[in-house]
């Protein structure tokens, strides 16, 4: 009995950690442990629950899959559950899932597949149409993210064969490429960044502003049939390869073995390669090929029967730390990186990692000398984990000037970020002609990173203005640049200054703005003096916009130095106007939500229409909402407009309000 009592307080503690970290990882997108300890978690709970069933309760994170569908969301209820995966973790348990499939169904041929690290999403096709995707959520009931799914571009939105239904279940993810791009993006704003890939897909994915996914990068692979009408197919590999066909991007790598011993060579031989993939993986899943020995075998109330995930262990290496640097971003950002003793980690040599700013440094107590622990956040970007052994120094502070100029450093309220003040901060400079030039900026060809440090180090360029008058001979001479090179570069720097005023808005690197708040800026106020112009309340109005981004611009154009900045950059000739076409203004102040599948026009199609006409399109229904154009299948959005007493519109509505 003692024995019981100590299992059911441990069970009762592991119940309610395990509670947290899924609300941590699933809900919100934000992890406090690694996956290891979670496994390892689970894992305890379940021993304790084989061994004590009388403590299997019904809200026992062992009996869930995943997390909870957001509110934010309309919910889906999934016609076949989208079930979660038995874990392994050694060849013995591989050994006993095989057994067991032998023992339920006789010899067996498994297809074996990476594991991605990623959300895992559902999509319905109606008669070769997407209709739909979905989230997992509890396995029985996810969230309607269809505008979001829309903007990643591997997902076809027309199938090859006009199935009456398919349901495919895959798996989003965000490649190595867009993550590093955008944590570098979060750090230089003094932003939180996230931990790993697959929380930033799922952030990204769980976004109520679709464009602000469409910037993230986010791609997804499919790797399961969930319901077919119209085509019969009895073997997993075949529908993996019917799939392809179709123009779905599957899972990479699948193979199919008659040989269990061949599946766990091929285990292995997919965990040898995880350095090399350019997305994450966190194990290798191995399924029953044949659907007919899979509908034998059946599920369990959270598992199939038929598959198995197998999980590699994490990386994590001591190192004593040597240095820790600190550089100033454009924003004027201070970002401390800690420089150790190399170490290999995921296939590559480690020295380096950033600590992100002074809290982060604070919670881990980290002070030069100490040896640390690091890993590779989703095998990708090294971070420190923890400080196993101090060393007797104190605590590292971020110094109280600014490293580049001397300035004295400002940490605001609220802020996590320590920062220079000072805009004639050479580091700073850099960064922001760096941000100018960039392609989602002025998109100036062949003015990158070391270009622009050669520029400002030769004193040739000390201001943005200073670009648009840079000559081919003030080139020639410098570090790769004959009179070609030189010539190239002065026609795309004078190329730019047609460039539509969003580029511009957005190269000047405003605090808070990005590419499409500065878009939203450039059609509302049309030209660069409107927006000069403008107080506080009038940039509130524009649909989008919160209060912190309205009084960053409205602060930003307040400053006398912006306004001789703007008025050099117009005297040089660069466009100060909205390039939008517009053919009238009649919808000009009305905002539009597109929802459901229009007769003729695509989505797309309707909103150059609505913009051309001087109108706005938004993704969500809200008071301010003017027009709700609806087609066939139009779900929650429908729902709202008529909860809100929006005007909805048919397409043939549409088309009789654009030829008055």
């Amino acid at each position: 009995m003692a024995d019981f009592e100590i299992m059911r307080k441990r069970a009762a503690d592991l119940k309610e950690q395990l509670n947290y970290h899924i609300k941590r990882y699933y809900d919100e997108d934000a992890p406090e442990i690694t996956d290891y300890e979670y496994d390892m978690m689970m894992r305890e709970l379940k021993e304790i629950e084989a061994e004590f069933p009388q403590l299997v309760t019904s809200d026992s994170p062992t009996q869930r899959v995943g997390g909870t569908a957001s509110e934010k969301f309309a919910p889906v209820v999934h016609t076949v559950r989208m079930e979660s995966l038995l874990d392994a973790f050694s060849t013995e348990e591989l050994d006993a899932f095989d057994q067991r499939v032998k023992q339920a169904a006789g010899d067996a041929a498994y297809v074996v597949e990476p594991k991605i690290d990623g959300l895992s999403v559902s999509l319905e096709y109606e008669n070769g149409r997407l209709v739909r995707g979905s989230t997992r959520g509890d396995g029985d009931v996810g969230e309607d993210v269809t505008h979001n799914i829309l903007t990643i571009k591997s997902i076809p939105l027309e199938l090859s064969e006009k199935l009456p239904l398919l349901e495919v279940r895959g798996e989003v993810y965000m490649p190595h490429s867009s993550f590093e791009e955008l944590v570098l993006r979060q750090d230089e704003a003094g932003e939180k960044p996230f931990k790993n890939p697959r929380n930033a897909a799922a952030g990204s994915l769980r976004q109520k502003d679709s464009s602000v996914t469409a910037t993230r990068g986010l791609d997804m692979f499919v790797f399961n049939i969930q319901r077919i009408e119209g085509k019969t197919l009895s073997s997993h590999k075949e529908s993996l390869d019917y799939l392809t066909s179709l123009g779905f991007k599957t899972v990479p790598g699948y193979e199919r073995f008659s040989s269990f011993d061949d599946v766990k060579k091929r285990i292995e031989a997919i965990g040898e390669k995880r350095g090399t993939l350019s997305f994450d993986i966190d194990g290798a899943v191995i399924k029953v090929d044949d659907f007919s020995k899979r509908e034998a075998m059946g599920s369990t109330a959270k598992f199939p029967r038929w598959a198995v995930a197998f999980k590699y262990p994490p990386e994590e290496k001591p190192t004593v730390l040597r240095d820790i640097e600190v550089a100033v971003g454009r924003t004027g950002v201070l970002t401390p990186t800690a420089v150790f003793d190399p170490i290999q980690l995921a296939g590559t040599t480690v020295s380096r990692a950033t600590l992100h700013n002074q809290d982060f440094i604070n919670e881990k107590q980290i002070a030069l000398g100490d040896t640390i622990v690091v890993r590779k956040a989703g095998d990708i970007i090294p971070e420190v984990l923890s400080v196993v052994e101090h060393c007797g120094e104190p605590v590292f502070n971020l110094p109280q000037v600014c490293p580049s100029c001397g300035a004295a450093v400002t940490r605001e309220n609220g802020e996590a970020a320590v920062r220079c003040n000072n805009s004639d901060c050479p580091a700073q400079l850099k960064r922001r002609l760096i941000h100018f030039c960039s392609r989602d900026a002025m998109d100036i060809e062949s003015l990158g990173e070391a270009v622009v440090e050669l520029l400002v180090d030769n004193g040739l360029v000390s201001g943005v203005e200073d670009i648009y008058t840079l000559k081919s001979e003030d080139l020639i001479g410098l570090e790769h640049f004959a009179k070609k090179s030189a010539d190239n570069l002065v026609k795309a720097v004078a190329d730019s200054k047609n460039n539509d005023l969003y580029k511009l808005i957005f190269g000047l690197g405003i605090r808070h703005i990005g590419q499409k708040s500065a878009k939203l800026l450039s059609e509302h106020f049309i030209t660069m003096q409107a927006l000069q112009q403008a107080d506080i309340d009038e940039i509130s109005k524009i649909e989008g916009f919160g209060g912190i981004m309205a009084q960053s611009v409205a602060q930003y154009f307040a400053l006398p130095q912006t306004a001789e900045l703007i008025g050099k950059l117009a005297e040089l000739g660069l466009n100060m106007k909205s390039l939008r076409e517009i053919e009238s203004d009649k919808f000009a102040g009305k905002i539009f939500v597109l929802t459901g599948t229009l007769p003729t026009y695509t989505r797309n199609q309707a909103a150059e229409i609505i913009e051309k006409f001087g109108g706005k399109v938004s993704s969500s229904v809200s008071k301010k909402t003017d027009f709700v154009l609806a087609g066939e299948d139009a779900g929650s959005k429908l729902k709202k407009a008529n909860d809100l007493g929006v005007t909805v519109i048919s397409e043939e509505q549409f088309n009789e309000m654009i030829s008055e």
